[in-house]
């Protein structure tokens, strides 16, 4: 067993979704304990109250704050090269759908993808979970959609997938071959999308469980409302959630449609209108906001707190990509999230803890304190949860337990941790 002892203040998240409201407060204990049996909570409370078992492993938390693991459920961090000359011509005046039509974005990256191996792709993208663990995170949602070809999607989420299984941060794992059109399709469309959908295609990612999740670009110039709902369905037959990216640039009714499948969650939604807040409501479905992505580009903020009068579940993420939010920090986004979308410290916790849980389909697992939940917990080096939302840019984590075990390591050391893995299982 182990028992983290001298919490200066435990934040009781509950397991969500969490709407709207209810994300005003959250349950604290001050001078509290937590026993883990396993890789389970047995028990929390105030630390007078704790009877010690014998034999007990203890991590003394030196009166800083305990909380749930933090959970990024909307990235693309399996990527290949870099795209800095884009971020230049932005700060110049170009717009992203300026720098698409010049030939950059999207299909820059897919190219990159396409020509590196699975073993180069997973020495690229274990450091960046490795950061992430280090900031916190101990759940993070990866996408496809940087191949664009059936063989590159389904190597993409070959590499998420042997990526959860070697490294301490859990992945999960979504099918986004519908996030454009690429070259050799231009101008067909329709037959690029014959050939992601296929029924053989579909049915070797169910097989082979290499994604829970189908995601689709719903935007002008990409997959309209049309494609979009024939992508969601197609991969629904499959037992593949519905996500969608919705509401991003323009106003198309993707968040309506998002409602209409029953979409898990429907993500950006900087231009949401009231029609597509009425149809997640509606559906039960996660708003999950990603102000790290206007926050790079420089454009305006998703309505955090329209979305939160409007009772809804929110959660946040880093959208962490090559071209539009080079920013793997999930506490760097809560504070974004706080200083530029008006959310409190309290509402971007949960936001980034039990209801990012339900924008993945764990929310009967983590993202929450609760006796029989998973133990992914981080250990902060600030004495309340209000204090790390206030330092943007500082590493306030001192430790993460991820199922039990402390697991926090140096991104300089991922890459070896995943051949060690790879060499012990051969």
């Amino acid at each position: 067993m182990l028992l983290i002892h001298n919490i200066g203040e435990l934040v009781v998240v509950p397991p969500g979704p969490i709407a709207g409201g209810a994300m005003r407060t959250v349950g604290t204990i001050q001078g509290a304990a937590v026993l883990i049996d396993g890789d389970k909570i047995a028990w929390f409370g105030p630390e007078s109250e704790l009877d010690l078992p014998p034999d007990c492993d203890v991590l003394d938390a030196q009166g800083g704050c305990v909380t749930p693991g933090l959970i990024d459920c909307h990235t693309h961090t399996v990527f290949a090269g870099t795209r800095e000359d884009e971020f230049v011509r932005r700060i110049q005046g170009a717009s992203y759908a300026q720098i698409a039509e010049a030939g950059g974005g999207i299909k820059v990256t897919v190219e990159a993808v396409r020509a590196a191996t699975c073993e180069e792709l997973i020495d690229l993208a274990a450091p960046r979970l490795s950061r992430m663990l280090e900031n916190g995170v101990t759940t993070v949602e990866v996408k496809s959609g940087y191949g664009l070809t059936v063989d590159d999607e389904i190597k993409m989420l070959q590499v998420a997938r042997r990526l959860d299984e070697v490294h301490p941060v859990e992945v999960v794992s979504t099918y986004l071959a519908a996030h454009t059109t690429p070259r050799e399709f231009e101008g067909r469309t329709d037959e690029y999308l014959d050939a992601v959908l296929d029924e053989a295609v579909l049915a070797r990612i169910r097989d082979e469980h290499l994604a829970e999740f189908c995601d689709v670009f719903c935007e002008h110039a990409v997959f309209d409302v049309e494609q979009a709902r024939r992508v969601l369905t197609a991969a629904a037959k499959h037992g593949l959630k519905p996500r969608i990216h919705a509401d991003q640039i323009t106003q198309m009714g993707a968040t309506v449609l998002a409602g209409e499948v029953g979409a898990v969650s429907a993500d950006h939604l900087e231009v949401v209108d009231d029609a597509g807040i009425a149809a997640m409501k509606e559906a039960g479905t996660v708003a999950v906001l990603l102000p790290g992505c206007s926050f790079f580009l420089g454009v305006g903020q998703a309505p955090a707190r329209q979305l939160l009068d409007a009772d809804l579940p929110v959660a946040l993420a880093t959208d962490y990509n090559p071209g539009s939010s080079m920013v793997s920090s999930l506490p760097l986004v809560m504070s974004i999230a706080c200083t530029q979308m008006g959310m409190t410290p309290t509402e971007a916790i949960i936001a980034a803890t039990a209801n990012a849980a339900v924008a993945v389909n764990r929310q009967d697992r983590v993202g929450a304190i609760a006796v029989g939940m998973q133990a992914d917990l981080v250990v902060l080096d600030v004495p309340n949860h209000l204090r790390w939302c206030y330092e943007p840019g500082r590493n306030c984590v001192r430790a993460v337990i991820k199922a039990g075990l402390e697991v926090a390591i140096s991104e300089r050391s991922a890459g070896q941790l995943v051949r060690a893995h790879a060499a012990t299982e051969e």
